[in-house]
């Protein structure tokens, strides 16, 4: 019997220090809108560089979850691969967005064209979902049902209000936390 591939010491670095990244960005902005708008200052670019940061590694994440599903057959192969797409697809768009907004002059010369601000959104929301799913799907399961559910639940918090994000981020910290251990992802005996 072969075993399991087990989360990598990226993936589980990724789980770390990505709801701590989004925390970090959530709290910066609320700070950054005490004044009544969000704006170029020290906060709000600071909290832009923890935000791009966290795309650059949930990008790496979708990476490193495509390899922990099983390609047993055909059907798991071909949506791990697409929604490792969609995934790749998705951090691409925020990562534009974000140094859009770090780099006015790039923003104005290279926006993020209209169609793309919401499909990179759902794609990559759709694509890390889709690759949550399958690893709960898994015989023997490498994540536990309420992981992907709380992944929801943190893309759901932040369409109602960004200014949710710190609470937010705690969920996908919690979501993400049977990732950072790898003795969860190995088979059952």
């Amino acid at each position: 019997m072969t075993s399991a591939p087990t989360a990598s010491r990226l993936s589980r670095l990724c789980c770390t220090l990505v709801p701590l990244l989004l925390l970090s960005y959530g709290v910066l902005r609320l700070i950054d809108g005490m004044d009544g708008h969000h704006g170029p200052g020290p906060a709000w670019n600071a909290g832009h560089l923890c935000f791009l940061a966290a795309f650059l590694l949930l990008g790496a994440l979708v990476w490193e979850l495509r390899a922990l599903v099983p390609a047993s057959t055909a059907r798991r192969r071909t949506a791990a691969g697409a929604a490792t797409a969609a995934g790749l697809f998705g951090a691409a768009c925020f990562v534009w967005v974000i140094l859009g907004d770090l780099f006015p002059t790039l923003s104005d010369t290279a926006p993020l064209p209209a169609p793309l601000e919401l499909a990179g959104p759902l794609a990559f929301e759709g694509g890390l979902l889709t690759l949550m799913i399958l690893l709960v799907t898994t015989r023997p399961r490498r994540l536990p049902v309420w992981s992907p559910a709380l992944a929801f639940m943190f893309f759901l918090l932040i369409t109602i209000n960004l200014d949710l994000l710190p609470l937010a981020a705690l969920v996908l910290m919690t979501a993400l936390t049977p990732l950072t251990r790898p003795h969860t992802l190995r088979p059952a005996r």
